[in-house]
């Protein structure tokens, strides 16, 4: 077995000649044995160390085995840290009911079969290894998310660019080619063109913003959002309005875009699927988080999908999501009678508030 597949196993008894029998017992698992003759010695090696579980004898003359599984317990690091429990004397019923209060997981009497003793132990290491790949496979699942989110607005700003400087400008020449042409038969043949060509321009502009808006880059989030709810206004009907503090500061470039993708996530969501006439945006910052809020007066959204039990969530609810999560966020759902609120809460990062604060500062100097 690798070192870095071992998993460590804290034994903990006040005679040293028990915790040797231990050891020689365990030896055969090939994991890390750590030994522990106190509570006080068992508790600074949880501390500094991720343990699988704990092998602890009840009975010891300064803190008896109970009495150190109930501090362990109490600590949230610890709350869910198996133990198994070693006495020398016939315990009652009601003396195992207080284990298992206390987050034993098993008994073993003396004298110790070794054989029962490796195969609970060998049961406990396992599930702690595999817990422990999962939660791997998992950072590795949400880099990856994280990776393919920016990949995706990195391609949305290349091929937005793309559409307005090349098929933009090419529909630009071909108008102004037309606007020249002389001639009465012709002149109204080159009007009804040019508006054709003029109306290819618009959906260029348009679909280019949509993919990445360059108010996003060149003034900041509050103008590119304000001109998102103003078009979506146009387009679909929805009163759409936004509310945000004055002097609202610029943010970090790939913060801003993620913003800016939650709202626009939001507001499609609710185009599509919650008949609302009116929604609103508000958008706040103090000194360590952005709060993004977006509420409608629609239909309201199900309890399942508000409390994003598995399978009931689309792509847009999950990038949200997960794009909430990449900067140690959290995105809520919540009933608004009427309608749903939306609220993505991210933290901001010491250094971004020094740098926010002297933005700040410089605009009202």
């Amino acid at each position: 077995m690798d070192e870095q597949d071992k998993v460590n196993i804290l034994l903990v008894d006040d005679q040293p000649g028990k915790l040797l029998s231990y050891e020689v017992i365990l030896a055969e698992l090939h994991e890390n044995l750590i030994k522990a003759q106190s509570g006080r010695e068992a508790l600074g090696h949880l501390l500094k160390t991720d343990i699988a579980m704990i092998l602890m004898d009840v009975s010891m003359p300064e803190q008896s085995g109970f009495e150190l599984a109930d501090v362990i317990r109490r600590h949230p690091r610890f709350q869910d840290k198996a133990i198994i429990f070693i006495s020398g004397v016939h315990l009652s019923d009601m003396d195992r009911l207080k284990g298992y209060d206390l987050g034993a997981v098993d008994y073993i009497s003396v004298p110790i079969i070794p054989e029962l003793l490796r195969a609970k132990v060998k049961v406990f290491a396992e599930l702690h290894r595999k817990n422990r790949q999962l939660e791997s496979l998992n950072r590795e699942m949400e880099r990856i998310s994280r990776r393919m989110i920016s990949l995706q607005d990195e391609e949305r700003r290349r091929i937005a660019r793309e559409v307005h400087d090349s098929l933009g400008q090419e529909l630009v020449a071909a108008k102004i080619m037309i606007d020249t042409i002389q001639g009465r038969d012709a002149e109204e043949s080159a009007r009804e063109a040019g508006r054709l060509i003029e109306s290819a321009l618009e959906q260029v502009r348009n679909i280019s913003h949509l993919l990445h808006p360059p108010l996003l880059d060149d003034v900041g989030l509050s103008s590119a959002i304000d001109w998102y709810l103003e078009g979506l206004t146009k387009r679909s009907g929805i009163n759409a309005s936004l509310e945000i503090e004055p002097g609202f500061p610029r943010l970090a470039p790939e913060l801003e875009t993620a913003v800016y993708r939650i709202v626009q996530e939001a507001l499609t969501n609710i185009f599509r699927h919650s008949g609302a006439r009116q929604a609103w945006v508000s958008l706040r910052i103090d000194e360590n988080r952005v709060s993004v809020r977006i509420r409608d007066d629609g239909r309201g959204m199900a309890e399942h999908v508000r409390e994003f039990r598995p399978g009931s969530i689309g792509v847009g609810l999950g990038g949200m999501r997960q794009r909430t999560r990449e900067f140690g966020g959290e995105l809520l759902l919540k009933n608004a009678n009427p309608g749903t609120l939306v609220e993505a809460i991210i933290p901001i990062k010491s250094q971004v508030v020094g740098e926010i604060s002297r933005r700040v500062g410089s605009q009202v100097n």
